[in-house]
């Protein structure tokens, strides 16, 4: 089944390639002058007959044939009902379609394609399949020309071009019986020259003359691109191996001890069921959980002589007055502060626990004498008292 009107496929035909078929006929006022008008340009077409019009005209038929043209059939009375008939009604109007084109052929059905267009593209699954248990090739279009309406020849040639360019390639449907379509057909074909299509005969495989090899993307109206991967990568043979091997299981003992945390974390926090043993045999790991032990720090670290008892008030910044510098020393603490650091207090117990030597308090005395200078802050005294 091919015609991207009804179908995904249609026939494998390169880009500003172009299948001209035409049905309906044959009907002499006009289907001569077609077949004239092909002549005229040296090109063949695929012409889908009417069983009862063969009846009539026979010699159409074989004029047909004798100009080298590709003939398939059209149903014996051209019903605009197949769409809803029953295979008692479908199956006598292909036939007989059939049969009357054979008779004006002599019986020779080397003479006739396999091929079938259903009248008014008015599909069914039960008429596709019956055709197709016959061997018959389902034929639609990719695009039509309007020449069956009341249109001008004008309007006819427009739709034809104007189509065929949308697509770039494909089946173009017409009709021999028409007059409209004889006037527009000239023109058609001089553009298609002018605009750089060709005109592609269509004629069935046989033993003499097989089929033309294809890919199955070609069968598509527009392929992938040749810039997508799946058309450029290469064909590879099918192939068995000759070997296999088998790798080591791994074991729980080469994840980190973190990685096991994070199983049993899930395990019980996440509602999956997992099994509580891996299917293969598992080393037992010894001492997984035990913590590092670390030296336990000497006691004279956190020692403090009991003959120094340091009370204080919460300070910010000390600062040590220098009027005089005595045992019994005095700090000076701001008034908005709320706090001590280990830094600070540990400074203040530095300054408590000094003997002053001869000397040395004038000496401090002399070294801060400006220390109020920098800090006129208003304070509070706070007395350092040593036993």
């Amino acid at each position: 089944m091919i015609g991207t009107m009804q179908y995904r496929e249609t026939l494998p035909l390169a880009d500003h390639e172009v299948v001209l078929t035409f049905d309906d006929g044959p009907l002499p006022k006009y289907s001569n002058q077609i077949l004239a008008i092909l002549a005229a340009q040296c090109v063949k077409a695929t012409f889908f007959t009417i069983g009862h019009q063969a009846n009539a005209n026979p010699e159409g038929v074989r004029k047909l044939i004798a100009a080298g043209h590709t003939v398939g059939t059209h149903s014996q009375n051209h019903p605009l009902t197949f769409q809803k008939m029953p295979i008692e009604k479908f199956k006598p109007e292909i036939d007989d379609g059939i049969a009357s084109t054979l008779a004006a052929l002599g019986g020779d059905s080397s003479k006739l394609a396999p091929f079938f267009r259903i009248p008014g593209l008015l599909r069914a699954e039960g008429v596709e399949a019956y055709l197709a248990s016959r061997g018959i090739q389902v034929w639609s279009a990719d695009f039509p020309a309007d020449d069956w309406r009341h249109i001008p020849p004008a309007r006819v040639y427009d739709l034809a071009i104007k189509r065929l360019e949308a697509k770039g390639k494909g089946i173009l449907l017409l009709h021999d019986i028409q007059p409209r379509t004889v006037a527009a057909l000239p023109r058609i074909l001089d553009e298609l020259k002018a605009r750089g299509y060709r005109i592609v005969h269509v004629v069935p495989a046989t033993p003499e003359q097989p089929a033309t090899p294809t890919e199955p993307q070609q069968w598509l109206l527009h392929p992938p691109s040749e810039n997508v991967a799946i058309s450029r990568w290469p064909k590879i043979p099918n192939f068995v191996s000759v070997g296999t091997s088998t790798l080591a299981a791994p074991v729980l003992s080469d994840l980190d001890w973190r990685d096991a945390e994070v199983i049993e974390h899930a395990r019980h926090t996440h509602g999956v069921p997992l099994p509580r043993q891996a299917p293969w045999p598992q080393p037992r790991l010894t001492n997984l959980n035990v913590a590092p032990t670390l030296p336990v720090p000497a006691a004279s670290v956190f020692k403090i002589p009991e003959a120094t008892r340091v009370t204080m008030l919460a300070a910010s910044r000390p600062v040590i007055r220098t009027e005089k510098l005595t045992p019994t020393a005095s700090l000076a603490v701001s008034a908005k502060s709320r706090g001590t650091t280990a830094r600070q207090a540990s400074r203040v117990r530095h300054a408590a626990h000094q003997s002053p030597r001869p000397g040395h308090a004038g000496q401090v005395a002399s070294k801060h004498a400006e220390q109020p200078k920098k800090n006129p802050r208003s304070v509070r005294v706070a007395s350092l008292k040593k036993r």
